[in-house]
This record gives structure tokens, sequence and C-alpha cells, in this order.
């Protein structure tokens, strides 16, 4: 016997379950399937995410016990060498009151299982430890459901909603999403180390319930294009870092000794100092950009969040593009429900919305940037190291004339690079963001 549900969900991440809870709240039949043990099983504690689409979805959240780590009131960035780094940071008062909760550390194991619970109240069905292994389609090639690995499996739906991820095998089998390039993904390490929250509150400056979010850049990726973050969770500090993929086919470096190598850094090793690992775990980061974009819909079909490539690189946004772009399939899921019409014509309501949304926008104004970072290695190999030396030169206090000092440190800037490769850095960085 074929079950039949008018959506199927394929994923209970943000993008998956943001669509279901309202397609549930509007009386649809709704199925959610999830390959992990539990929503969140395959993700490790801490992440960032935004009160704005969450509260498009559930407005009182926090009213409904959301379980929050901290919210966000300093944002960091570092541009460290192996040694040394320069910081900046914002904090902003806006952010302890008016703007509170704009941004917020999450347990995404802890926070996966919570939305997926508002979206089963809302009436959806969530079926976990369940892989959807095909999908089933008509005469016409148009989708009409999936097939599961559970025994007579096939389930039936008007419209599927894929959002998988970007380690989607569906999307490899299938052939609905093309299989990512290495320069369009990166493989990312995180290791979460329990704090005490007094000692977290001490080292970053904080109050109780505040957090502190810190970007990093330079030569602790190892001359690759690559990042790394630390965020602060309740009595935890999640500490990620990652690369190109691309890159770490070329440099054949270990993730993990990466990741031992910028725990040990000076600018990192007091933070985590007296610190007890936790937990530990490798995935990919969709980073391609505008021009990574798949097809987004088919007939019977959608693709939602990571899964379309929905990723901000530069502000290392993809949990409230996610949630929105579930947003948008759902709205655009009803129409085409409303209409009994579930061609691709139709559900191309979902990519006018992403268009006319800051989604698209955003993802538009930056798509040279994964380009400009790739081209310019130099960002995480010479440069630290050199404005590094410019710093530690100007602020010894040794009796040398200012003058020399600047005289020997373009000295060296010259013998590194050349004044025309640093003009085309800075032009080409430029033209990647404005």
């Amino acid at each position: 016997m074929i079950d039949e549900f008018d959506v199927v969900i394929v994923g209970a991440g943000p993008a998956g379950i943001s669509a279901a809870y309202i397609l549930a709240g509007k009386g649809i039949k709704t199925i959610v399937f999830e390959r992990g043990e539990y929503p969140g099983a395959k993700n490790i504690s801490g992440g960032v995410l935004y009160g704005h689409d969450l509260s498009r979805i559930i407005p009182d959240f926090m009213e409904r016990d959301c379980p929050v780590e901290r919210n966000i009131v300093e944002s960091r960035l570092w541009y460290l060498s192996k040694e040394a780094g320069y910081s900046i940071a914002f904090r902003d008062k806006a952010f302890y009151d008016r703007l509170s909760l704009n941004a917020f550390t999450v347990g995404r194991a802890r926070f996966d299982r919570w939305f997926a619970g508002q979206a089963g109240k809302n009436g959806a069905l969530v079926v976990c430890s369940t892989v959807v292994t095909d999908l089933l389609r008509d005469g016409n090639n148009r989708v009409i459901g999936v097939r599961t690995d559970r025994p007579e499996g096939d389930v039936k739906a008007r419209v599927v909603l894929l959002a998988d991820g970007i380690n989607s095998a569906l999307a490899a089998k299938t052939g609905f999403r093309p299989e990512p390039k290495p320069r369009d993904v990166a493989l990312a390490v995180k290791d979460v180390i329990g704090v005490p929250e007094d000692m977290i509150n001490e080292r970053f400056g904080l109050e109780t319930g505040q957090g502190v979010t810190t970007e990093i850049i330079g030569e602790i990726t190892g001359g690759m294009d690559g990042i790394a973050v630390i965020y602060t969770n309740k009595n935890s500090l999640s500490l990620c870092i990652g690369a190109n993929l691309s890159d770490f086919t070329k440099n054949k470096v270990k993730p993990y000794e990466l990741l031992e190598e910028f725990k040990n850094h000076p600018m990192v090793s007091p933070l985590i100092k007296g610190g007890q690992p936790k937990e530990y775990m490798a995935h990919w980061i969709a980073e391609g950009g505008y021009d990574a974009i798949p097809e987004l819909c088919g007939n019977g079909y959608l693709i939602a969040g990571d899964s379309g490539m929905l990723f901000n690189a530069l502000h290392r946004e993809g949990s409230n593009m996610a949630m929105a772009s579930g947003r948008f399939a759902a709205e655009a899921i009803i129409d085409a429900l409303d209409r009994g019409d579930f061609s691709r014509n139709v559900l191309m309501g979902y990519v006018s919305r992403l268009n006319e949304s800051y989604i698209i926008e955003d993802l538009k104004k930056y798509r040279r940037f994964n380009s400009f970072r790739l081209n310019h290695h130099e960002l995480f190999t010479t440069l630290p190291g050199l404005t590094a030396l410019a710093a530690r030169k100007m602020l010894t206090v040794d009796g040398v004339p200012k003058k020399e000092k600047q005289r020997a440190i373009w000295n060296k800037v010259r013998k590194e690079t050349s004044l025309s490769k640093l003009v085309r850095i800075i032009w080409d960085g430029w033209r990647s963001v404005k």
C-alpha cells in the first residue's frame, strides 16, 4: 500500500521544518523524512541563528522555550598570522535590548529537535531514521513522491520539497542538482569545548546570557582559502575551521591537524584553557554563491536551503536563508495546491519570491567573492605575516627611528610581493563586495 500526502519534505533542517510548520498550520497533509535518529542528530552543538527569519515563522519563539544559548551582543573579526594577529570588534547597546535576539547561538541538535516539535504540534508528521533513496515520477517525468528505505516505503505526494543539505546522496542519484564542484564547497571541522559559564563571561567580557561571535581569516587556515570561527554557548565554546575543498585536495592537509594548530594559536588558547572537549565533527558548507545555484524547481518539486546552495559565504549566513527559503517554498506550494497545478510554471512562484528577497539580492551582490578568495591566496599566505611584522616593528620600542622601521617594513613587503599585486588585491576585493 502506498501512502499519500499533499507534500513530502526531505530533510528536517531549518529549511524543511520551516516549510513543514507553515504547511501543516494550513491543514495541509505534510510528512518530513529525516535520515538521522532525530532532527539535528547530524548537527553538532554551536551555531548562529537569526531572530528575524525565525520570527516570520514562529513570532513567539521565545515564549515557546526556544533553546537559545546566548544573545550575540558583539561581533569580532581577527586577521591572524601563525603567531600574531589583528582584532577588531563591534559592540552595540542596541543588541542588549531593542535588537536583542537579532542573532543568537544555539545547540543545533537541541534547536532542531525543538523546531521539529513545533512543526509536529502544528500537524506535520516527522519520520526519522529514514533515508529517501529516490524520487517517484510519472510518465511525463513529473515528480509525484519519494521512495524510502522502509519496507513498502513508497510515498506519493502532490509536491516534494528537497531540503536535505549540501551533502545529498539523493541529489547525486537523481540528478536534480549537479554534484557541487570542489571550488564551490568548503570542508569544515568543529570542536565544542566545555568551559564554565562564568569563565566564558570573564574571558569575553560578558554578562549572563550575552554572547560573542569571532570570525577569523589569515594564515591560520594553512595558506588555504578558508575561515575559522569561535562562538560562545552557555557553557561551551564552538571552534570551527575549514577551507575550500579544492585547496584541501591540492595541499593534502589533514583537517584535524588544522584544528589543533588553530586551538594552539596564542590568541585562541587562552580562551579555551582548562576546557574539556565535548563534541567533534566534520561537515560541508555550500560556498559557491549565486553562480552555483541549481534549478530550484521543476515539475512537482522544489529545492530549498543548502540543497539549493543558498549560503552567503562573506557574512556566514545560511540558517536564515534556509528558513526564508523554506517559508517561500511553503507559500508557493500553497498557491499550487489552490490551483491544483504542480507544474514548474506554477512552482516558479517560489523562485520569484526568492528573487524579490534579500537572499538573491545578497548572493548576486557577492557573486565574485568566492573567485576573489580563490584567486588571491596571498590573503592566507604572505599578507598575514607581513601585516604582523609591520605591527610588531612599529610597536617595539627599541631606540630605532620610526622612519628606519618603515623602510625595513617596505623592503620586506617589496621582497615578498609587489605594489601592483597589492593594488590588484584591493581592486578585486572591492569589486567582489561593492
